[in-house]
């Protein structure tokens, strides 16, 4: 049975992505339970070297995951540029989020209301960065792209990335914080079921939404190389 999909543009997407995720990750942090593990790693350096801010953190950590795709390509690719675009704005959505969320207040049922609703954002937004057929934020193209280069199933490199960044920020935190922090339950959960999550959402999306390009007149088939299953 045949059903009529809901059409989104990928300008519209990536736009949504940059507000979901950047919120997503301050209301994880906002909790106390746990920052998600991607974010974790630039929050150490936040916290170390304040000198640069939390969202400057990420875009220069997003900078070097960039490079590294690079590196493992063995070419420039130029559509990376934009990337870095995309990467400073989410770094100043996410100070422009904080500061509003600062006044929020800190309850445990609102503390679990917070980290729950910034995982599926963050989760939903990581799906929609995956379609929308435009250069997405650095910490989502590299999963997605190490998943194609690997010939890896998409959930498998971002569960696989996501231990790494939660073991990377343990060393971290001991070695320069000398104490954990910025982990807990919440970036455990994230380590292993953030890539499951997205798997399940993709496939709701992929059978809901068809994205298309609004400078390109056909509708398409986004990221055929990024394996969900």
């Amino acid at each position: 049975m045949n059903t009529k999909k809901f059409h989104l543009s990928g300008e519209v997407a990536l736009l949504i992505v940059l507000l979901i995720n950047s919120l997503g990750v301050d209301l994880m942090s906002k909790s106390g339970f746990g920052i998600s593990t991607i974010s974790s790693v630039p929050l150490i350096f936040s916290t170390a070297f304040p000198v640069f801010s939390f969202g400057t953190w990420n875009y220069m950590f997003q900078t070097m995951l960039v490079l590294t795709l690079m590196v493992l390509k063995r070419s420039f690719c130029p559509g990376y540029l934009f990337s870095f675009v995309v990467g400073i704005g989410f770094g100043k959505m996410i100070d422009v989020h904080n500061a509003w969320l600062l006044a929020l207040p800190d309850t445990l049922p609102l503390n679990i209301i917070y980290f729950s609703s910034g995982f599926l954002l963050m989760c939903f937004g990581i799906c929609l960065a995956n379609n929308c057929m435009l250069p997405i934020i650095p910490t989502d193209i590299f999963p997605r792209d190490l998943s194609a280069i690997l010939k890896k199933n998409y959930k498998t490199i971002k569960t696989s990335f996501d231990l790494c960044c939660l073991t990377t920020t343990v060393i971290l935190s001991l070695t320069i914080l000398h104490r954990f922090y910025g982990i807990g339950i919440g970036t455990i959960f994230c380590a292993f079921l953030t890539g499951k999550t997205v798997s399940v959402i993709q496939r709701f999306i992929g059978s809901h939404v068809e994205f298309y390009r609004l400078t390109v007149k056909e509708h398409l088939i986004p990221q055929k190389s990024v394996r969900h299953a």
